[in-house]
């Protein structure tokens, strides 16, 4: 969130935490010595702190930026996998993904279809809404993401409070997006109330080109018996 301008006021610099440790190393050297009057041992103390010092702010950068090259590599991966349509489910790396990063993958999908106002809104209090948008026929709609293990589905409870979302918000559709599949109660319950769902396999697909709408005509079609589920997607 970007800070608002100050006028009139100068706001001195931020100390680096290099500068805080060391003032904080140098206190009890100089300390010692006023004390001691050993200034040849203080020497020695001063110099084993600039030793430590510079060792914890080469680790301190050496980490910082391999950190940042990791979540640019993940971003990177993310939309690349969007832009040239992921001919794999498995080439997109959803399943080594956050559910965050997971939200985001999704809201691409969405853009790349033509989809407009696209934002992801998920949280510790979504109340079952990860993304909204406006499809490209200009519906609103409302997603709800769950990056879960393909041992798991998706139960009948999860697509309930995705039908309750869709009435709180006000949205013409409800669209429930998952990287594993759906319990036959879940189906039963999305398709009496009108909820088209993406499980893995039509999930492989949207990675592949496919477009939202079309994913929502087909109404959850093709997730197939267990033995073959995830085989189209990866």
């Amino acid at each position: 969130m970007p800070r608002r301008a100050t006028r009139g006021r100068r706001v001195p610099p931020r100390r680096s935490v290099a500068a805080r440790v060391g003032a904080i190393g140098l206190c009890p050297v100089l300390l010692f010595s006023l004390l001691t009057g050993r200034w040849g041992i203080s020497l020695i103390l001063l110099a084993l702190v600039l030793v430590v010092l510079s060792l914890g702010v080469l680790v301190h950068r050496v980490w910082t930026t391999h950190r940042r090259e990791r979540e640019g590599d993940v971003a990177w991966r993310r939309e690349d996998a969007v832009a040239r349509g992921g001919r794999r489910l498995a080439d997109s790396g959803v399943d080594d993904m956050t559910g965050t990063a997971f939200e985001e993958f999704v809201a691409d999908l969405c853009r790349r279809d033509g989809c407009t106002r696209v934002r992801r809104v998920g949280g510790a209090r979504d109340d079952g809404v990860d993304i909204t948008g406006l499809l490209p026929d200009g519906r609103s709609f409302v997603i709800q993401c769950k990056r879960y293990s393909q041992k798991r589905a998706i139960p009948g409870a999860a697509v309930r409070e995705l039908i309750g979302a869709l009435t709180h918000a006000g949205a013409d559709v409800a669209v429930f997006v998952t990287t594993t599949r759906f319990t036959a109660h879940a189906l039963e319950t999305a398709r009496a109330n009108g909820v088209p769902v993406v499980h893995r396999d039509l999930l492989g697909h949207w990675c592949a080109g496919a477009t939202l709408p079309a994913l929502i005509a087909l109404d959850g079609a093709g997730q197939g018996p267990t033995r073959r589920r995830g085989r189209t997607g990866g």
